[in-house]
């Protein structure tokens, strides 16, 4: 059976693409990826820094931000998010998703924790967001 594997953070222009990108990159088979976020405008480029540093991994990332959607969560196996916010945020408003909604660092470790919000940071910010996720992305790939 297909997973079909949906990240969540606020705008969908760093976090959530990039965690996208990280996943997509592996080749999985089966392990299909989306992202939206649950404050995005859709449409929205990914941020210039979040290109930057997965092309510095040889990362392609092709992105469109989106905003969450009642679709998104009746197509997802899981959702998880960047922070324990987002988390609360999409099960007050999508309760059926209750079950399949994890923070990223719940689901991989089994502990609670957000994942850093680089958001008007430096490169450096953003390689240091692009680490952390990489390795646990790399134990997701390992789960899946």
């Amino acid at each position: 059976m297909a997973n079909h594997i949906l990240f969540v953070c606020t705008g969908n222009t760093c976090r959530s693409p990039m965690a996208a990108a990280l996943l997509k990159n592996k080749n999985l088979p089966g392990v299909e990826v989306k992202s939206a976020g649950v404050f995005a405008m859709d449409g929205s480029d990914a941020s210039e820094h979040a290109k930057t540093v997965l092309a510095e991994k040889g990362v392609e990332m092709a992105h469109q931000s989106s905003m969450l959607t009642k679709e998104h969560v009746e197509w997802a196996t899981y959702i998880l998010t960047m922070t324990e916010g987002h988390k609360q945020h999409v099960i007050s408003r999508f309760p059926e998703a209750k079950d399949k909604t994890f923070t990223l660092k719940e689901f991989v470790l089994g502990e609670s924790g957000d994942i850093f919000d680089p958001f008007g940071g430096s490169v450096e910010t953003y390689r240091q967001t692009r680490e952390e996720l990489e390795q646990l992305i790399e134990q997701l790939a390992n789960k899946l």
